[in-house]
């Protein structure tokens, strides 16, 4: 599903949230490189490569074309892949942020992020976890793309002036929570804590009355809250499971274990009183920099 346009009011911006967003998402999909061919400036366009320090930035794309064939082999290993739950365009779409240009004259920059996970159908994670900056010039018929700084960290590692404990503005928990942080990142995105996770829907539903029922759910809200700061089960270190009654461990176990490959996180297991009288509870902390 394409979400609207949040610049509607304003035509420069809303023409270069489609070109950037709807457009290229749609063409990428499509493996169809005519589609955004027009929204280039050939003539002047270079792309940087700007993974890690800047000393270490390089031109990886001199020219429109080597661009080109380089977007079209990203997208046809893409396409390969099989997602569950959702189509390649919704979560491209999902997982993609463009909420900052600025325009000066007839120069702009686009600020567009990605943070994503997908699940494909052999069982893996794929994430998108990046930044990348576009220049764009106002030409006639409207504006072109002259060139970007690709493949930045997402978040920066510059925010970490900010202070060492940073909130995660994706992270969103159910209506019934209470003062506390869904998700918070540690020095800074490197290490991630969310906060204990149950089989509550957003509106505040318990979802199942059996163990089975409801440790799926919990895990699954538990990779939700872990995909908005960029992890995945694989960057996790550490679990603690809370469980109404240890009777259940052993079906918990049947359907926590899928989740996780060797090594397999540490984990300690309480048996309380909890919340609701839900059976189960948990909470995780992942390590980025593990991967």
């Amino acid at each position: 599903m394409t979400p609207a346009n949040p610049f509607e009011a304003d035509p420069d911006r809303r023409q270069i949230w489609e070109l950037l967003v709807t457009r290229d998402i749609a063409a990428f999909v499509a493996g169809n490189w005519s589609v955004v061919a027009a929204d280039f400036d050939e003539a002047g366009f270079n792309g940087v490569r700007g993974a890690g320090h800047p000393d270490d930035w390089s031109i990886a794309y001199p020219d429109l074309a080597s661009y080109r064939d380089d977007w079209l082999r990203q997208g046809q290993e893409f396409n390969r892949m099989e997602l569950v739950g959702e189509s390649r365009s919704d979560f491209l779409h999902r997982a993609t942020r463009l909420r900052e240009i600025e325009i000066t004259g007839d120069r702009a920059i686009a600020h567009k992020k990605f943070k994503g996970v997908a699940k494909t159908a052999d069982g893996a994670d794929f994430s998108l976890d990046w930044q990348t900056l576009y220049f764009l010039a106002r030409r006639e018929g409207g504006w072109r793309i002259t060139g970007f700084v690709g493949y930045l960290p997402h978040p920066f590692p510059a925010a970490a002036e900010k202070g060492p404990i940073g909130a995660v503005a994706e992270a969103a928990q159910h209506v019934t929570a209470g003062p506390y942080s869904p998700v918070l990142t540690i020095n800074p995105g490197t290490l991630i804590a969310i906060s204990g996770q149950g089989p509550i829907d957003p509106t505040g539903a318990i979802v199942g009355a059996d163990i089975i029922t409801q440790s799926r759910f919990t895990l699954e809200n538990c990779r939700r809250q872990l995909a908005c700061a960029g992890a995945t089960f694989a960057h996790v270190f550490q679990v603690r499971v809370y469980l109404s009654s240890m009777a259940d461990w052993e079906q918990f176990n049947s359907v926590y274990a899928p989740y996780f490959q060797s090594p397999f996180p540490v984990r300690t297991a309480i048996e309380a009183r909890l919340w609701g009288g839900i059976l189960v509870e948990i909470d995780m902390m992942a390590n980025k920099v593990s991967q």
